[in-house]
């Protein structure tokens, strides 16, 4: 087996895993949550969830990272794709994003729901919400970016 083609599947697999997730929790979880459920259900519901999905998404980054990194390496770094360069912006971007909600917004949240304050944990919780939205959609940019050849 290429390794550049292992590499490959890596950083294809941990983006499918970070921004599907997104995109389930955004477009199908939230909504069902939303019509099913009450607060006093619901933001614990999010606590499991997060709690579920954020290890997978430190797996996904670390793999992203060494599997770039390694793939960027044996191209040479000459003449990079347009596509590459969005992707490592908007990926590191989308990385520093995703450690202000786990140490901002996510740990108020967990802290609010100790408490059993369930306004603060729904204020934390819908700052978790606009964040990883604006993830997904940087995620779909950084696939548009390389699948598409755009220099964004």
């Amino acid at each position: 087996m290429k390794i550049h083609a292992l590499l490959l599947f890596l950083h294809l697999t941990a983006a499918v895993v970070w921004i599907g997730g997104m995109f389930f929790a955004h477009f199908c979880l939230r909504p069902a949550a939303l019509a099913t459920l009450e607060p006093a259900q619901r933001l614990p519901l999010w606590r499991t969830v997060f709690a579920r999905f954020f290890p997978w998404v430190n797996i996904a980054i670390v793999l992203l990272l060494i599997s770039g990194g390694a793939m960027l390496v044996s191209s040479g770094h000459t003449s990079l794709p347009p596509g590459w360069h969005a992707m490592i912006g908007i990926g590191s971007l989308m990385v520093v994003i995703y450690l202000v909600v786990r140490l901002g917004p996510y740990r108020a949240f967990c802290q609010a729901l100790e408490r059993n304050d369930l306004p603060a944990a729904a204020t934390a919780q819908n700052r978790i919400r606009l964040l990883v939205a604006t993830n997904l959609t940087l995620g779909i940019l950084v696939l548009a970016s390389v699948t598409l050849g755009l220099a964004l």
